[in-house]
C-alpha cells in the first residue's frame, strides 16, 4: 500500500488464512486508528460549525451506535432533511472515518447525517445482519425531529450495499425515499463477483484487492444461504426505486459492478445518474488527504441531494 494509507496502521493479516482470532484483533486496532485524530490527515477534517455526537438506538433486541452530524443551533430553521449514511468496510470500519463528508453534507444541505455502525461481518456476523441494522436504523432515525418526507440513504462500498437493499426493501413498504447515493458500490456478492472485467484488471488494487473480496464474500454469505437476495445486482425488480447517484472510481475492482447497477436501475425506469472519476481508487470518498477526487465528489453528491430534496417546481418550500 502507498505509505501514506499504511503509516500509524496495523499490519494486515494474511487474508486468504486470517483466522477469526486474527481478523477480530486487526479490526480492533483498525478501527482505533480510523479514529483517532492520526488519522485526519487521511480521512480530512471535519467541519467546524457540525455537532457531532455519539448516539445509540434502542432497536429490537439489541442497541446499535450511530454517529450523528447536524448543524450548529440557530444555523437552520425548522426540520431538516434526513440522510442515514452507511460506511464502508464490511469487516471492518467505523462511522468516524466518514466524518469529512457526512459534516460537510450537514452543514451545507443542511441537514441531519446519521452514520451507523452497523454489526461488522464476521464468522459468527453475516452480511444479513448488517443489511437489517440499516433498515432498522432508518425507520428509527426517520421518527426523530428531522422531515421524514425528505429522507435519503448514501453508502460506501459494502455500506452502499447495504443502503441499496434499504432503498429495494423502502419501495416495497412504501417508504418513499427522496434518494440514494451509492459510492464504489458492492452489489454482487454471489461466487461470480470476481468475474466482472474490473475485479480482474485491477484484483492488486491498493485500498481493495482480490483477497479481501473473497474473504468479504465468505462472511457475507454463509454456506448454505442464496447469496442473490443479499445482491442488488441480481434483484428481480429495480423499478419504483429512488433517484440514484452512483459513483464509480474507475480503478476500483468494483468498478464494473457500479457500471452496471446504473444500467439495471436505468432500464428498470428508475433515474439513475453514473459519475465516473478517472484515476480514483476504492474507498476515495473516504481518503480526501491524499486522494483529490473527492473533492468534487463530494460537491456532486452535495448537488444531487439539494436537488432531489427541493420542492417539485411551481411549489414553495412549504408545500
Amino acid at each position: 500500500m502507498d505509505e501514506a494509507i499504511t503509516a500509524g496502521r496495523p499490519p494486515e493479516p494474511d487474508w486468504s488464512t486470517v483466522t477469526a482470532e486474527e481478523l477480530l484483533a486487526y479490526r480492533d486496532a483498525e478501527n482505533r486508528f480510523r479514529s483517532s485524530s492520526a488519522a485526519r490527515a487521511v480521512t480530512g477534517e471535519p467541519e467546524p460549525h457540525v455537532d457531532i455526537c455519539r448516539q445509540e438506538l434502542a432497536l429490537p433486541g439489541r442497541t446499535l451506535p450511530v454517529r450523528a452530524h447536524r448543524p450548529l443551533p440557530g444555523d437552520t430553521d425548522g426540520p431538516l432533511p434526513l440522510v442515514l449514511h452507511v460506511h464502508g468496510g464490511g469487516f471492518v470500519g467505523t462511522a468516524a472515518q466518514s466524518d469529512w463528508v457526512n459534516s460537510h453534507l450537514a452543514a451545507r444541505l443542511p441537514a441531519v447525517v446519521v452514520s451507523v455502525d452497523h454489526r461488522l461481518l464476521d464468522r459468527a456476523t453475516p452480511l444479513s445482519a448488517a443489511v437489517d441494522d440499516g433498515w432498522d436504523a432508518l425507520r428509527h432515525v426517520a421518527r426523530w425531529d428531522v422531515d421524514p418526507t425528505r429522507t435519503a440513504v448514501f453508502g460506501e462500498s459494502c455500506g452502499a450495499l447495504i443502503c441499496a437493499l434499504a432503498a429495494i426493501r423502502a419501495a416495497g413498504a412504501g417508504v418513499r425515499l427522496r434518494a440514494q447515493v451509492l459510492v464504489n458500490p458492492v452489489v454482487d456478492v454471489t461466487g461470480g463477483m470476481l468475474d466482472h472485467a474490473s475485479a480482474t484488471r485491477h484484483a492488486d488494487s491498493p485500498t481493495l484487492d482480490a483477497r479481501q473480496l473473497r474473504l468479504l464474500q465468505r462472511l457475507a454469505v454463509p454456506p448454505g444461504t442464496d447469496p442473490r437476495p443479499l445482491s442488488p445486482l441480481f434483484a428481480d425488480d429495480l423499478g419504483g426505486l429512488a433517484p440514484a447517484l452512483v459513483v464509480v472510481p474507475t480503478e476500483d475492482p468494483l468498478a464494473d459492478q457500479g457500471r452496471r447497477y446504473a444500467e439495471r436501475l436505468h432500464a428498470a425506469g428508475t433515474p439513475a445518474r453514473l459519475a465516473e472519476y478517472p484515476g480514483a481508487g476504492h474507498a476515495f470518498l473516504s481518503m480526501p488527504g491524499i486522494a483529490r477526487q473527492a473533492q468534487p465528489a463530494r460537491a456532486e453528491i452535495l448537488r444531487f441531494l439539494r436537488a432531489c430534496f427541493a420542492p417539485p417546481a411551481g411549489r414553495g418550500a412549504a408545500g
